[in-house]
């Protein structure tokens, strides 16, 4: 007897094999277009992972493997699946499966970025309110004083909105470090604007406890056995629901 907490819902189950949306398979079902071990599925099914579907009268795939990527995307690259933009981040890495971005960093920056195939773990690191660790290191374009880094911790007004507190350090005359647990637009860059300074480089070291040390631009690694298991330790309280974005005042994060 298969355990009711081992079955899934029959839309996710097709969109987890990446063969269509959970929308999408959902009007296949309610077309008599799925079947499950031979019967016609109705919407709401649920299926366990050794039950035969089919869509189409064709065996539906196994579920691919899960892929996570680090990735070191250099200046000029965009965090876009979509191929007709030139230097589209999914052209860059060349992988050979099916992957997507976990949020973004703006094309004039570079530095970490994740990529993967699943759905799921994206809404948990970026929903606001989850609040998760992204570490930067930041050169402006003229010497930095206390005052400054003052202010940037504390909080600068940009988008109707103040920053919330953040962790910043001196690095060298003109460089800092800052770790953020928000992600509004541009929000580095916005930053030191609003206090008078232009950023001249921008570059993402770390992403919760995965760091870019080790890869050179436009270099990627899968994310390490050790990696993924701290990782998923901290995202066993994130909600990848709307309420977490609630909770950190906007949506999903932009990442920089």
């Amino acid at each position: 007897m298969t355990d009711a907490t081992s079955l899934f819902r029959l839309n996710k189950f097709i969109s987890d094999t990446g063969f269509c949306s959970r929308r999408e398979a959902d009007k296949l079902i309610e077309s008599g277009q799925v079947k499950v071990n031979g019967q016609v599925a109705v919407v709401g099914t649920k299926v366990a992972a050794d039950d035969k579907v089919e869509v189409a009268g064709k065996p539906l795939k196994n579920k691919p493997r899960r892929v996570y990527l680090a990735y070191h995307k250099p200046v000029g690259i965009t965090c876009t699946t979509e191929l007709h933009v030139k230097g589209n981040i999914v052209d860059a890495v060349q992988y050979p499966e099916r992957i997507f971005p976990i949020g973004r960093l703006d094309k004039e920056s570079e530095g970490l970025i994740f990529l993967t195939n699943d759905g799921d773990i994206v809404n948990k690191i970026l929903r606001a309110g989850n609040a998760h660790d992204k570490e930067y290191v930041v050169t402006v374009d003229k010497p930095i004083h206390d005052n400054f880094l003052k202010k940037m911790a504390a909080g600068v007004p940009i988008l109707d909105t103040v920053t919330l507190p953040c962790q910043v350090t001196q690095k060298s005359r003109q460089t800092f470090n800052i770790v953020l647990r928000q992600g509004l637009n541009r929000q580095i860059r916005r930053m030191t604007e609003y206090l008078g300074f232009n950023v001249t480089k921008l570059k993402r070291v770390r992403i919760m406890n995965v760091r870019l040390a080790g890869l050179a631009p436009g270099q990627w690694r899968e994310l390490t056995p050790a990696e993924m298991a701290e990782l998923e330790v901290m995202l066993l309280t994130s909600s990848k629901t709307e309420e977490a974005s609630k909770l950190g005042g906007g949506a999903y994060q932009y990442e920089e």
